[in-house]
């Protein structure tokens, strides 16, 4: 009868230890999967800033001046014209944001100001 109760423990206890080995290597598996996976989420990244790196020189090109320059010269842009210093007004930067905050109750800061152009007269 003893001998039952201590074989069932210690079949508990082999059952439990059993349990602890399995999920310990259980973890393990889920570590190295993710170490595995590292190397291919580094080049991905890699990969989108090389792809932001092209795209901001793409972006730089077409909003250059000399650029610019010479679409304005091409007849589907000829009546946009450049605004007079008149024309430009300057605004508070945030102000609509402001505006809509005060309504909430919530005033926000002022912080600079920004050349705003109008519009441009012909």
């Amino acid at each position: 009868m003893e001998s039952r109760g201590i074989l069932s423990r210690i079949l508990v206890c082999i059952t439990f230890f059993g349990l602890l080995l399995y999920s310990y290597v259980d973890r393990q598996n889920d570590v190295t999967r993710l170490r595995l996976e590292i190397p291919q989420l580094a080049k991905e990244i890699k990969d989108l800033r090389e792809e932001n790196t092209r795209l901001q020189y793409e972006i730089d090109l077409f909003e250059s001046p000399q650029n610019l320059m010479h679409l304005a010269s091409h007849c589907e842009f000829a009546h946009l014209k450049h605004p007079m210093g008149k024309d430009i007004v300057t605004m508070d930067e945030g102000l609509a944001l402001q505006i809509s905050t005060e309504e909430k109750g919530e005033p926000l800061p002022v912080k600079s100001k920004l050349p705003l152009a109008v519009g441009a007269r012909q």
